[in-house]
Formats: structure tokens, C-alpha cells, sequence
């Protein structure tokens, strides 16, 4: 255990019981919804299964985003969305983990492809700095935290690069979420 993991320890089980509320996640927003679904995997972890080291943040891994991989999609879709929120941080809402937009072909996305300095994705921005993957990294001690990855087929291209909220995201996005999917996967530190 590194020495800050043993510091923060204590924190997380004074926090152990204190988890975000997941009625606030964003997959519940009346904008991101949409009856069709979309194929969504990941070759590095399958459904609910532990996020592999090397895809977690400082203390664990290397912080490279997960390869994923999706099915068919409608055939008026221009760009995808992802989102990859903490279900169980200890705030009141799901901490965001990446927040990116790509074009949907080839239906896939690499290790690495959600990192910051990528040419693959666009991001939020969220005080001024890009939405970019950080990997999982829940407080020592605060038990398995969840973390669900959301996939949306959008019928246009956003500009996501040019948003600073999860409130004009939501904006750009309403009326155009043509399929969505979603992914989860756990870690405990």
C-alpha cells in the first residue's frame, strides 16, 4: 500500500456508508434517453466484473482508458457519446470519469483512445479543463465503488469541445439520442 493510499484510509471508512445518489446519474436525465439499444463491450472486463489495474487511476494502474467496442447502430448516426461515472463516490452525485464524443466509425475505441491528448475524441470541459479518462481510483478503505460507462448514438455532431457543463451537454443533446447502451465494472482500492 503506498503511503498516501495508508493516510487516506481512515477517510474512507469514516465515509464507508456515504455514497453518491444514483438517481442523479446522468443515464437518468430525460435528454440521454432512448428505447434503442446498443451492443456494448469491453475485451479488457466483461459486465460487472473488476476493471483491470492497468485501466485505474494513481496508486493502481496506468490510467489508460479500457478499449470498447460497440454493435450495430441506426443508420443516421453521426457521432457517440460516452460518459463513465462513480456510482459510489462519497458526494451526492456520481463523480464523472470521462465525458467524450467520437465519430462511430469503426465501432470500436482502443486502449488509450479516451486519454487526454488523443486525436480519437473531443471532451467536456468542466473548469476548464477536458473531461479526459481518469481511471478508477475509489478512497482506501470506502469499500467497491461501481462505475457504469454510457454509450448514446447521436443523429448529429456535437460540439462538445465548445461546453462547459453537464447542463449545456444535456442542451446539445436533447431530441438527438438515437440508441444507447451502458457498461459497468467495479474496483475497490
Amino acid at each position: 500500500m503506498h503511503p498516501v493510499e495508508a493516510l487516506l484510509t481512515p477517510l474512507g471508512k469514516l465515509f464507508r456508508n456515504r455514497h453518491a445518489d444514483e438517481s442523479l446519474s446522468l443515464s437518468h436525465r430525460p435528454e440521454f434517453a432512448s428505447e434503442t439499444r446498443i451492443k456494448f463491450t469491453s475485451p479488457c472486463f466483461d459486465e460487472g466484473q473488476e476493471i483491470p489495474a492497468v485501466h485505474c487511476g494513481r496508486f493502481i494502474g496506468d490510467n489508460i482508458s479500457p478499449a470498447l467496442a460497440w454493435g450495430n447502430l441506426p443508420p443516421a448516426s453521426e457521432d457517440m457519446l460516452l460518459v463513465m461515472e462513480d456510482l459510489d463516490s462519497p458526494g451526492t452525485t456520481p463523480r464523472l470519469h470521462a465525458v467524450a464524443a467520437f465519430a462511430p466509425q469503426p465501432g470500436s475505441l482502443d486502449d488509450g483512445d479516451l486519454n487526454a491528448g488523443t486525436t480519437r475524441a473531443r471532451f467536456l470541459r468542466d473548469r476548464d479543463q477536458p473531461l479526459s479518462y481518469s481511471g478508477p481510483r475509489p478512497l482506501p478503505g470506502h469499500g467497491p465503488h461501481h462505475y457504469r460507462l454510457h454509450l448514446y448514438a447521436l443523429d448529429q455532431r456535437i460540439e462538445i469541445e465548445h461546453l462547459n457543463s453537464l447542463l449545456e451537454l444535456a442542451t446539445a443533446v436533447d431530441g438527438h439520442v438515437l440508441a444507447s447502451a451502458t457498461l459497468s465494472g467495479t474496483r475497490t482500492s
